[in-house]
């Protein structure tokens, strides 16, 4: 045989075999779907719904369409009830809300357990959702089996708690299942224990998903994160193993679900978290000044960021000021620890200065600081009675307890246009920094509202705080942010069924927000955002998400997951997958 001859036939075989090696690599790290070989069977189906109690069922939509079908979706209880929804439905050119071929409607540990293995045997896309709230619908993907934990959402309040194995002292502390919502967890332990619990600001995020991803909410700059917080969870990994970790029992894996991102470790089923001293009061800032020019506009944001930096950098203050395209200030901030005149002690420069300058200002009079006793800020009777403060669930048979804030009702349902975040730091408040961070903030507002979140950001925390928060898997640029900026817009819901968005000026929009982002980003260039709320298609999203602690956590999921069982989108690990999840690229 001529040597050419016998080279191409040998590379023909070494081909041959490659393609079968890549066929069987495919084969066994592609996840099956409807159709396709390797489906599970009716009996299969059937052996999986015995084992969780006859909890398990195909998804089927509702109507979308029908009469009272708008006011529906504009309930996130409701969302929250549907298994074939999310709390948003899509985001532009990235993902839209779609069922899940089955769901596990899971009850307790061994539902989970049963689902768990019955998608690792079948080679299936496991997806988990508790109440829906991921942007990047990590909680949405169709073809998969849906482990859905809205059931399991009891709240246990523990006047002295020690983890499992552990010899440290009992503190008090709250537990909740992987349903759970931060309105039950709050009404427990503020409304009926006296104490705090540092969760989220949005009274139906889950408490789990918003744990996992680090947990800011609306005090935060007091208290520290929901990260922070967590003392022991119960989760199940990719083996089928049920662990309960904490700092005595599996610490890595601990510290990878404080922050590391929902959906990706394991299926966590109970979290255990301290709770905190209750101050004696809560309390809401409002006012919006609107400037009668450019430059009466960029004066008045310097005023503001000179306040800021002098009487509200501090543990009290939380929540934000956005600054809008025509020259509008709105002003929607929280305090805890403070009376009403504190508070209002606190604004007196800033409504001096546009009392002084009347010609170029209106609105000091929307000006309002309300204080009401911190145990009965979650408490709906007391709520319903602030004009405007809240909605109630207004469905037959709803429990009278429920409701959520009437500014947290505008996206409930919505369509992501974009959606981005940038932790800005501490040292833009320093006095020589302070131009630049106003010339920034004033230049994105052109294009399109810059909000910015106080309590989402740890510099000017206490100590115990930010030592806490260092403990975290949280990207550490958090420790010295003042405020998260965020630049997002979302439009009407378009679930499936319903009309879509018009393509085109949805991508107009997005274009806005994002030249908005990129000029404030001239004050902040290298500071990483916020998993829980950041873009779509963030760049550089490891470091940007978790900074340094990417490599740790990266070595951790592959010691508990190394086949990928968990994988969402931007998810630790998910580089080596598809988009949608269900093929392995390496």
């Amino acid at each position: 045989m001529r040597r050419r001859a016998f080279v191409g036939t040998g590379l023909s075989l070494v081909g041959a075999a490659l393609l079968r090696a890549r066929t069987a690599r495919a084969d066994t790290l592609s996840r099956v779907r409807p159709g396709q070989p390797g489906w599970p069977a009716a009996a299969d189906w059937t052996k999986l719904g015995a084992a969780v109690g006859g909890r398990l069922a195909p998804v089927t939509m509702p109507d979308l369409t029908g009469p009272g079908a708008k006011a529906l979706l504009g309930n996130p209880f409701y969302l929250a009830d549907q298994p074939g929804l999310s709390q948003s439905s899509g985001w532009l050119d990235a993902w839209r809300s779609s069922p899940s071929a089955y769901a596990v409607a899971a009850e307790n540990t061994a539902d989970v357990v049963a689902a768990v293995r019955f998608a690792r045997a079948h080679n299936l896309r496991l997806v988990i959702k508790g109440r829906g709230h991921s942007f990047f619908g990590g909680s949405n993907a169709p073809d998969s089996l849906l482990l859905w934990t809205r059931r399991m959402d009891d709240v246990t309040v523990h006047d002295a708690f020690t983890p499992a194995g552990s010899q440290a002292a009992p503190v008090p502390a709250v537990s909740c299942g992987a349903g759970a919502m931060w309105l039950h967890a709050y009404q427990a332990v503020s409304v009926g224990a006296g104490r705090y619990v540092q969760g989220g600001g949005c009274t139906t995020v889950g408490v789990a998903g918003l744990v996992q991803g680090g947990g800011f909410g609306s005090f935060s700059k007091g208290f520290g994160t929901a990260a922070a917080s967590l003392l022991e969870a119960e989760l199940v990994t990719a083996d089928g193993k049920v662990r309960v970790v904490n700092h005595a029992q599996e610490p890595d894996l601990l510290w990878a679900l404080k922050g590391g991102g929902g959906g990706t470790f394991g299926v966590v089923t109970r979290l255990t978290l301290a709770t905190h001293e209750l101050p004696q009061n809560f309390g809401v800032v409002r006012l919006t000044v609107h400037a009668q020019s450019d430059d009466a506009f960029r004066r008045l944001l310097a005023r503001f960021i000179d306040l800021y930096a002098a009487n509200l950098f501090n543990p009290h203050w939380g929540e934000q000021v956005t600054a809008k395209p025509d020259n509008r200030l709105e002003v929607l901030m929280v305090f805890q620890g403070l009376t009403q005149d504190d508070a209002r002690a606190a604004w007196k420069p800033l409504l001096d200065f546009v009392s002084a300058n009347g010609a170029d200002y209106e609105g000091q009079g929307s000006f309002s600081a309300t204080a009401v006793p911190a145990r009965v800020f979650w408490n709906a009777d007391v709520m319903r009675g602030a004009p405007g403060a809240v909605v109630s669930d207004p469905r037959p048979g709803a429990a009278p307890t429920d409701f959520w804030w009437t500014g947290d009702g505008e996206t409930v349902g919505g369509f992501w246009n974009a959606y981005t975040s940038a932790w800005m730091p501490a040292k833009l408040l320093v006095a020589q920094n302070r131009a630049g961070l106003v010339d920034a903030w004033f230049a994105a507002s052109r294009l399109w509202p810059v909000a910015f979140h106080f309590n989402k950001g740890l510099a000017g925390a206490p100590e115990t705080a930010i030592a806490a928060g260092r403990e975290t898997s949280t990207n550490p640029d958090v420790l010295d942010a003042f405020a998260l900026a965020i630049i997002a817009m979302a439009g009407a819901p378009a679930f499936p069924g319903m009309p879509q968005p018009n393509l085109f000026v949805a991508r107009f929009l997005a274009g806005r927000v994002q030249a908005s982002m990129k000029a404030l980003r001239v004050a902040a260039p290298d500071t990483g955002a916020y998993v829980n709320e950041c873009d779509y298609f963030q760049d550089d999203w490891q470091r940007a998400f978790w900074g340094p602690n990417y490599p740790r956590l990266a070595r951790i999921k592959r010691r508990y997951d190394p086949d990928g069982q968990f994988t969402v989108h931007h998810g630790v690990g998910s580089e080596a997958w598809s988009s949608d999840g269900f093929m392995r690229l390496r």
